[in-house]
């Protein structure tokens, strides 16, 4: 493990540690049989494995503030030198040209400790901790550590070489598909490491998997492996910087390709080993994508986001002491603000949806269902009420996507949907995807073997680009399962009462983002919405039993920056519609770059306003929301610090300070009243009660 600075400060020095060497097997297949222990992690540590440095700072942020606020230890490993063609300057000023690629990496190293010290409140230009980080197979990495006030953060820097759009110089896109290639490094001016050996497509994953080992974190933050297709003309794609065909850069494609690579080979080495399951989490962020859909991020929140790239960007004048330059010039100043691609002002997750899934046990108690170690894992609750899981329960199935689908049959019986990642492979090798199922034999009992349920789409490629799996049971007992298709449509497939599936059916409609919400209304008929390019896209049953249609007549439902949350109303009243949309976008001179509002639009599924004002609900983010009997209309979500609070009735609450969740926390009804249940940062579910004098609990192993 790396030293700490001592509790005067934090002193610059230069030091070695080492990552173990690695005992694994060839197949990186990991044991797909549930019933393995679940390793528990004692203090909460998120790792981020990008590609360049800012990929954290643009496109993360601000969770990645928000965990380190909570207490979470921050690892970030950057896997190229993102050094492109060395130019370092201010875009408007050609004056300053110079071409000096280890001088601009090292520039980028320091502008993201200057970054990290301001996000710990501290002075810009703090001295950090360097080492020289011994890896598997004989690589070296820079390691920077800064800590204050029991807050950790560690930078590690891989530095191969950058891809760029231009002159098609290799870099982590070719290391993935060329399994003859090595990649060098580029050496960072100032670095404490003097030489570095190529890597080889398997060195990196192993490297990747070995610095998973040795941190041991407990949530993964990464970027996005399957980006939207994206048919752009020469021009528009070379303007927006992005890889032909899709909707990122080709090094964010092959940087989130590796991290999933080197999670899989972590976990397989676990179980071959037979080792407790690593228990973490996963996030996955879009990255370029946010070009192009409507920004999501609300004024105040946008602002915070924004000011962290500030000193990240750094300026020509400033005085920092790194031989190399102070920054990225490029992203300093109001140019984050200003760019007009955007790419600062929405956080989209690739694998939208709240975490867990929760349901009820026959006996009162409740059971969560989440993604640990890219399995799928049960918690459930010491006793009826308590709100304090026990240690989760191996289910298997992996490796999955971060977010499970969730339905209850009518019996009880809980069936849990993943999309799985049958195989993750460069080198020319398979990387495809399916949807699987896990179904309970009995109710609160075991589960049946999983079972696959195939891919709407046809090819590998195609198959790839479909969304996370959304469920909801008919009151007829048929289970409407939905999800984002590589067209950006809606495909669905029943489960009928006997339990067998009908194909799988493209719904039609619209292009909409992925992140879709479901109700059933008093009448019985399913209703599906997804936010689009300009409004909300509804599907509906004519009555129940009927085929899902695309609604196109009647008015336009108000434009959706997020998966928009839908409520089935008593007495016939229909379905009630809770998001956030845009501020004014006359305020950003048409540009597309209006930020969301931070209120919450309310509004029936028919277009009709619902029968009270739309609620105070401040904030960012998707909201859940349900209707209790006892409490009305209850509301989940979080305020502009990333607070989770609640909406109940007329009262509105912030929970009490504890573990930061994993993207959203889930908002379920209980025969006890209304609950939140979400995945903390550390691994751990918590719950957090909303009926009549609701209190938080964390969860106990």
């Amino acid at each position: 493990m790396l030293g700490t600075a001592a509790a005067a400060g934090v002193a610059a020095a230069v030091g070695s540690c080492s990552v173990p060497a690695s005992q694994r097997h060839r197949d990186d297949s990991p044991t797909a049989a549930p019933g393995q222990p679940v390793a528990a992690g004692l203090r909460a540590v998120l790792m981020q494995i990008v590609a360049h440095p800012d990929d954290d700072l643009y496109f993360m942020n601000p969770d990645t503030q928000h965990a380190l606020d909570g207490g979470a230890r921050i690892v970030s490993v950057y896997l190229t030198g993102g050094e492109a063609n060395g130019d370092n300057r201010v875009v408007s000023d050609p004056s300053t040209m110079h071409f000096d690629k280890a001088a601009y990496s090292s520039a980028r190293h320091q502008g993201l400790r200057q970054a990290y010290a301001a996000l710990l409140g501290l002075p810009l230009f703090t001295p950090w901790q360097k080492d020289i980080l011994k890896l598997r197979g004989g690589h070296t990495a820079e390691v920077n550590t800064l800590v204050h006030n029991g807050r950790h953060v560690e930078l590690v820097f891989l530095n191969t070489a950058m891809h760029t759009l231009r002159g098609g110089r290799m870099g982590l896109p070719s290391l993935w598909e060329d399994r003859a290639l090595t990649l060098p490094v580029v050496i960072a001016t100032g670095s404490p490491v003097t030489a570095a050996t190529p890597y080889t497509y398997d060195e990196l994953v192993e490297v990747v998997a070995g610095l998973l080992d040795t941190y041991a974190p407990t949530l993964v933050q990464t970027l996005d492996p399957d980006p939207d297709i994206q048919h752009s003309t020469e021009k528009t794609r070379q303007h927006d910087s992005e890889q032909p065909g899709y909707a990122d850069h080709a090094d964010h494609t092959a940087a989130a390709s590796f991290a999933w690579a080197g999670m899989v080979r972590y976990v397989s080495q676990a179980t071959q080993q037979r080792k407790p399951i690593p228990g973490f989490a996963v996030t996955s962020y879009r990255a370029y994508y946010n070009r192009h859909w409507p920004k999501n991020l609300p004024p105040d929140v946008l602002a915070e986001k924004a000011a962290h790239l500030v000193p990240y960007g750094g300026a020509p004048d400033w005085k920092c002491g790194n031989p190399g330059g102070c920054g990225d010039y490029n992203v300093g100043g109001k140019r984050p603000l200003t760019n007009w691609k955007g790419w600062v002002r929405s956080t989209h997750y690739r694998f939208p949806g709240p975490r867990p899934v929760v349901g009820n046990e026959p006996d009162g108690r409740l059971a969560a269902y989440g993604v640990l170690g890219l399995r799928a894992v049960r918690w459930r609750e010491t006793a009826p009420g308590s709100g304090r899981f026990g240690a989760p329960d191996d289910l298997g199935g992996g490796p999955l996507a971060p977010v499970l689908g969730g339905a209850a049959l009518k019996d009880g019986r809980q069936l849990l949907f993943g999309l799985r990642f049958s195989s993750v492979a460069g080198r020319a090798g398979a990387n495809t995807r399916e949807v699987v199922l896990l179904e309970q034999a009995t109710p609160g009992g075991k589960f049946t073997a999983w079972r696959g349920l195939g891919n709407p789409e046809r090819g590998d490629d195609r198959g790839r680009r479909i969304g996370s799996p959304v469920a909801v049971t008919a009151p007829d007992g048929r289970v409407h399962l939905f999800l984002r298709n590589a067209d950006k449509g809606v495909s669905t497939r029943i489960r009928e009462i006997s339990g067998s599936w009908g194909p799988w059916v493209d719904l039609g409609g619209q292009i909409v983002q992925d992140g879709l919400g479901t109700a059933v209304d008093s009448d019985g008929r399913v209703h599906l919405f997804a936010p689009g390019y300009d409004f909300v896209h509804h599907w509906a049953q004519d009555a129940p039993g009927q085929p899902l249609a695309y609604v196109k007549s009647g008015p336009r439902l108000p434009l959706a920056v997020d998966a928009p949350a839908a409520v089935g109303l008593p007495d016939g009243n229909g379905i009630q519609l809770l998001y956030r949309t845009l501020t004014d976008p006359r305020k950003t001179k048409g540009k597309g770059l209006a930020p969301a509002d931070p209120k919450l639009v309310s509004i029936r599924a028919d277009g009709s306003s619902p029968d009270t004002n739309s609620p105070k609900f401040d904030g960012y983010g998707p909201v859940g929301a349900l209707h209790s009997p006892k409490d009305g209309l209850v509301v989940l979500g979080k305020d502009a610090k990333g607070r989770v609070q609640a909406l109940v009735g007329d009262g509105r609450r912030t929970r009490p300070p504890g573990v930061v969740p994993v993207d959203a926390p889930t908002l379920h009804l209980t025969a006890r009243g209304p609950v939140a249940v979400g995945l903390g940062v550390d691994g751990t579910p918590w719950v957090w009660a909303l009926g009549t004098g609701g209190t938080s609990v964390h969860a106990a192993g």
